[in-house]
């Protein structure tokens, strides 16, 4: 099975994760959002852009409330050459990763260690705030479009992480992925993830994807482990005011 490319993946990050606000101003794609996510608060070039239309997605980035912010993607050199030559510095470097499901759905994980839920319950909440994801993204996850659901992991009876993922055509995928600080290392992600291809089949997704960052040294070799192959990357350039 042909895995999606990175363009696709693209398309299933915003079908999945939406910025509050998307509008097209000249040759831009304006994301605003309050969530403090990169994902939904950057601008993407959709058209051959010069330094001339730069002020424009600047402009409207601050009359929103944000910092100017930019996705470069694949094939996007002599964007992110320009942004760099203004002074514009990289963020978040990201790695992609997808699987097909069934790769993932020889064996289930141990009972009542997963279980799916909509809406978060206010335990996931606590998880989430306690490892960065606030109410803002939460919002992001309330406003995505169904099917989507969160995956609750449990550990020695309590509750220990929390994942959501979505869909967006034939590709599942996965946010927000977070275990409590006293739960790691002890295989509770891997079990959750796989929980997550679970539900992506049984909604008629042929893909599982996500996306995390290059210098995540927890969250890569999980995903390779888990036979997820690195599909593609972007980064983001910020200019810091």
């Amino acid at each position: 099975m042909t895995l999606p490319n990175v363009h696709k993946l693209y398309a299933v990050i915003e079908g999945t994760w939406p910025a509050a606000v998307k509008q097209a101003l000249g040759p831009w794609s304006i994301r605003l959002d309050d969530s403090g996510s990169s994902r939904v608060g950057a601008a993407t070039a959709e058209a051959p852009v010069t330094e001339d239309d730069l002020p424009i997605a600047e402009e409207a980035m601050r009359d929103g409330g944000q910092a100017p912010l930019f996705m470069i993607r694949a094939g996007e050199a002599d964007l992110d050459a320009m942004l760099a030559a203004r002074g514009y510095v990289i963020k978040d470097p990201v790695n992609l990763y997808a699987v097909p499901v069934a790769a993932l759905t020889q064996e289930r994980p141990p009972p009542v260690t997963t279980f799916e839920v909509w809406p978060p319950l206010a335990v996931q909440r606590e998880i989430w705030q306690d490892g960065g994801v606030g109410p803002g993204r939460i919002a992001i996850m309330d406003r995505a479009r169904q099917p989507k659901t969160t995956i609750l992991g449990r550990l020695n009876d309590q509750p220990a992480g929390t994942l959501f993922v979505g869909i967006a055509g034939d590709c599942a995928m996965i946010h927000a992925l977070e275990i409590a600080v006293a739960h790691r290392r002890q295989g509770l992600a891997r079990h959750m993830s796989v929980a997550a291809a679970f539900w992506a089949q049984a909604q008629g997704a042929d893909y599982l994807t996500l996306v995390t960052t290059q210098s995540n040294g927890a969250a890569n070799p999980l995903y390779t482990s888990l036979g997820m192959t690195l599909v593609g990357q972007y980064h983001y350039r910020i200019l810091r005011e």
